[in-house]
């Protein structure tokens, strides 16, 4: 965030003077949003962190959806399926992922199916279609100066195909660098597919 270029128009009084180049030494802060895309309901839901792109905030990020609408939309689910890109903090190859994503499976109680995206390939995830371009075009020409900016132009992003965005702000200080628990492998409840299973796997929650 900060006084940055960004594509788009806006409608103003007079110019506006930003920075061509976002060096991070110019920024007032920086938001880092994790998105979900419900395709039933054609419902967004995008949890902004103010910290850093961590597996436990991707995990933090779904269980923050599940809390607010996922139970409530889906009462009689007995699993979730997450479709994800193959990097990033929700990685394919890392087992801190599958470390926190069990520790989510366990604190929701429901079995979650992954299938990763390989490498790219992620743009064939529905969410970059279906939900992202239209968070995009309705933050075009927006200087963000605050979290709650962001916040406010993404959840304006709407089509007339009924697609809606909820926007929630995140603001817990993620910890970088985090390694697997040692023994982690021998004990985790994670159950990987025979068809390609380095990006098809479950976790299974651990008995109440």
């Amino acid at each position: 965030m900060g006084n940055f270029y960004r594509d788009g128009h806006a409608f103003t009084t007079q110019t506006i003077r930003v920075f061509d180049h976002d060096f991070p030494s110019f920024a007032d802060g920086h938001v880092i949003p994790h998105g979900l895309f419900d395709l039933k309901r054609n419902r967004g839901y995008i949890n902004l962190g103010i910290s850093y792109d961590t597996s436990e905030f991707a995990c933090d990020s779904i269980f923050q959806w599940w809390s607010a609408e996922g139970h409530v939309a889906w009462p009689n689910a007995s699993s979730l399926l997450l479709l994800c890109d193959g990097g990033g903090s929700n990685s394919a190859a890392q087992y801190l992922f599958k470390q926190d994503l069990q520790a989510l499976a366990n604190r929701i109680g429901l079995e979650i199916r992954v299938a990763h995206y390989p490498p790219y390939t992620s743009k064939y995830n529905p969410i970059e279609h279906r939900m992202f371009p239209h968070v995009t075009r309705a933050c075009q020409g927006v200087i963000f100066k605050t979290v709650q900016q962001v916040q406010y132009y993404m959840a304006k992003a709407k089509t007339r195909t009924g697609l809606s965005v909820a926007v929630n702000i995140l603001d817990k200080i993620y910890e970088k660098g985090r390694k697997v628990v040692a023994g982690f492998k021998d004990t985790m409840r994670i159950l990987f597919d025979n068809l390609l299973p380095r990006f098809n796997y479950r976790a299974i929650p651990m008995p109440q």
